[in-house]
Formats: structure tokens, C-alpha cells, sequence
């Protein structure tokens, strides 16, 4: 029997921050589970979704027809249930066109269950990765990387952002003890380049002063590889593919991105075609990498220093897409593992909530979503600016 002056039996701490990552994790799952068993059932599901534009790029390749040619894809696209307003043609560079190859082999249904599970795989591989970068601390801040709204509008998309972010983590993982794999890695990140500008170019100075030349083959021969492949199945894919890129119909196009709104808005305040302005951003920003990689070279660290890089290539990249804002998990880890500030993790989870909330009733496309990339960036800088690296005491747990 417990003597009067013995103490309370310790009670568990629950606050707000454990609260909110419990509810947007839930609501992950309940998402994932619905989606998951609807694609099989819901024959026009699949259909209507992004991955419809990769099953289509790969039944126009076993043709031997032209990947990127507007009104076949849209045919092929309309008939598999997407909305007849709209026509969604891949954009990866041509060294993508080996991963949609073999979809044009599957009937659209079972294509679209094997894309799902596989971007689905990515997602946890690279959650697992990221987590055991910062040393696979025992509380449940991951939660929060695989509730990232992003992330799952890639999962429900099918779009290609989360094979991308496998590629950054296993760069991440490797670099320093498996540099071919590492660099051979990178190719995932290729499938969008145009989200690691920066980052890139921080990445090539870096190799260059730390002679890092296995790295460099291993991104060079996964390219040269998948380029090669893809000159085989389509000999005209590249000229095909520029004059994709160059038409008035992906030009002109509106993409929620602070890049993208600038170039528009001068357009209209000038009524002038400045196209180069939706890239004056990211090449600003490129001098600035390479000025922050060159004055911390002595003691360059990718899995610290490298979040930074790739949230301000996510800021300034001359055009993404809200989901591919997944790409920012890493960073968002390792800030959530850093920070003392528990009322910052209760932000960053109740930041997630409003994502979940705004994408159900808001399309993908509306500038509503401008305050996202900007908005991981500087919750990224509160967190460092607060982390236990800064200061004596122990890191706030999650459990």
C-alpha cells in the first residue's frame, strides 16, 4: 500500500502538438485506406487522375507513336474517363520515358493499382530514410511527413514527385558512404530538375571541391543510361519534347508558383511576353547557393545545409506544382527534430490540417496555394533558429 507521502503515480503529457499530429495522421490514413480500396472498385477512378497521362505516354511509345502528341494523348485520356475540358501530357524530360513504357502494356485499372502501390512504397521508404538520417528519434514527429498533404496528393494523383523525393533521401543517405549509388540515385530527382535548380548548382560546386567524381559518374551513367533507352523506344523524343515545351499551350499555362504569378503579372502590367522573367527567380537564387555553399565548404553537411537549399528551390522553381511540394519533408524533419519549440510543432501539424481541409475544397490550380512553398521555408528557419543545437536542454519528444 502507497504511503501518504509517496508521490502520484507520473502521468503521460499531452498537448495540443500531440493532439493535432494525431488527427492529420489520421486523417492521412483514413484518406489512403479510401483511396486504396476505391481504385479497384471505382472503374473511372483511375482514369481520372494525373497517372492517366503516363499510362497514356506509355500505350503511345508501344505504338511507336509520338509521347508528346497533344490530341492522341488527349483521345487516349478522355476515353479512359478524364474530364473531357482537360488534357494532361506528361512533361518529364525524355530520360522518364522508360518508367511509362511499361504501363502502355497493362489494361488502365491494374496499371493504376501497381503506379499506386509503388508511389506508395516510395512514400515509406522515404519517410523510414529521412527519419533514420536524423537518428530514428523515439517519438512520432514522422507521423507528420506521412500526413504531408503534398504527399499524399502525389499518392492519390499518381503523380511522379514522390519518386523524386526516394531520390533525395537516398542522395541524402548515400553521399558519403556509397557515392555511385548516391549519384546514380539523382536520376529520380531528374524526373523533375526543374524543383532542384539551386540545389543543383550548390551540388555541382560541391563536387567539384570535394572531388567527389564517383558521385558524378553514377548521376552521369543513370542519364546517359535512361536517355539511351529512351532514343530507342522514340528516336524523336527530344525534338518532340522541345516542341512541347515551347508551345503556347504549356508557355502561357497558370501553375500556382511565385515564379509563374511574377512573370504573369508583369505580362499584364506591361502587356509584354517576358518569358525569361519566370526564370529570373531561380537563377538569382542559384548565385545565392553557390555563394552559401562557398562560404560553409570547410564544413558542408548535405542533411543539414541541404534542407535549406532544396526549400528555396521549391520557393523559386520556375514552375511547381502544389503536390510537388513533398519534396520538402526532409526539411520539415530534420527543423521538427531540431526545434525546442513545441508551439512551432503545433503549427507545423495545424498548418497540415488547413492543407487537408483547403485541397477538399479548393482545385489544385488556385493561387490559393501560393503561401505553401514560402510558408514551409520560413516555419524551416523558426525551427532552426530554435533547435537543441543552439541551445542546452533536451529535444522535445512526441510519443
Amino acid at each position: 500500500m502507497a504511503g501518504k507521502h509517496d508521490p502520484p503515480p507520473a502521468q503521460e503529457r499531452h498537448d495540443l502538438a500531440e493532439f493535432l499530429i494525431a488527427l492529420v495522421a489520421g486523417l492521412a490514413l483514413a484518406l489512403a485506406t479510401l483511396f486504396f480500396f476505391a481504385v479497384p472498385v471505382v472503374g473511372s477512378l483511375a482514369g481520372s487522375r494525373d497517372f492517366v497521362s503516363y499510362w497514356a505516354t506509355g500505350r503511345q511509345l508501344i505504338h511507336h507513336a509520338n509521347p508528346y502528341d497533344r490530341d492522341a494523348i488527349s483521345a487516349l485520356e478522355h476515353a479512359a474517363g478524364l474530364d473531357v475540358r482537360a488534357v494532361l501530357i506528361m512533361r518529364n524530360p525524355p530520360w522518364a520515358l522508360p518508367l511509362a513504357y511499361p504501363l502502355g502494356f497493362l489494361p488502365l485499372r491494374v496499371a493504376a493499382i501497381l503506379w499506386s502501390l509503388l508511389l506508395l512504397a516510395c512514400l515509406l521508404l522515404s519517410v523510414r530514410v529521412a527519419r533514420e538520417l536524423y537518428g530514428s528519434p523515439a517519438n512520432h514527429l514522422h507521423w507528420l511527413a506521412l500526413a504531408f498533404t503534398p504527399a499524399l496528393i502525389c499518392l492519390t494523383m499518381g503523380q511522379t514527385a514522390l519518386f523524386a523525393l526516394l531520390g533525395l533521401v537516398l542522395f541524402l543517405r548515400w553521399h558519403g558512404s556509397r557515392p555511385f549509388l548516391a549519384g546514380a540515385s539523382l536520376w529520380l530527382c531528374a524526373l523533375k530538375p526543374h524543383l532542384f535548380l539551386p540545389f543543383a548548382a550548390a551540388l555541382a560546386a560541391w563536387i567539384v571541391f570535394s572531388r567527389a567524381w564517383k558521385l558524378a559518374a553514377g548521376a552521369a551513367a543513370a542519364l546517359a543510361l535512361s536517355s539511351a533507352v529512351a532514343s530507342l523506344i522514340d528516336p524523336h523524343a527530344w525534338l518532340d519534347y522541345t516542341r512541347l515545351m515551347r508551345s503556347p499551350a504549356v508557355e502561357n499555362e497558370f501553375i500556382p508558383c511565385l515564379a509563374s504569378v511574377l512573370r504573369l503579372w508583369v505580362d499584364q502590367l506591361f502587356n509584354v511576353q517576358a518569358t525569361w522573367l519566370q526564370y529570373l527567380p531561380v537563377a538569382l537564387c542559384c548565385v545565392w547557393a553557390l555563394v552559401y555553399f562557398w562560404r560553409r565548404r570547410a564544413a558542408w553537411d548535405w542533411k543539414t545545409h541541404g534542407s535549406l537549399l532544396m526549400l528555396v528551390s521549391l520557393v523559386a522553381a520556375p514552375y511547381c506544382w502544389f503536390y510537388d511540394q513533398c519534396l520538402a519533408i526532409p526539411a520539415l524533419l530534420e527543423g521538427a527534430y531540431a526545434t525546442r519549440s513545441r508551439n512551432l510543432l503545433t503549427v507545423l501539424a495545424l498548418a497540415i490540417f488547413v492543407m487537408d481541409i483547403e485541397i477538399c475544397i479548393v482545385h489544385v490550380i488556385s493561387p490559393l496555394y501560393l503561401w505553401t512553398a514560402p510558408a514551409w521555408l520560413a516555419w524551416y528557419l523558426c525551427a532552426r533558429r530554435t533547435s537543441v543545437h543552439r541551445a542546452a536542454g533536451p529535444a522535445p519528444a512526441i510519443s
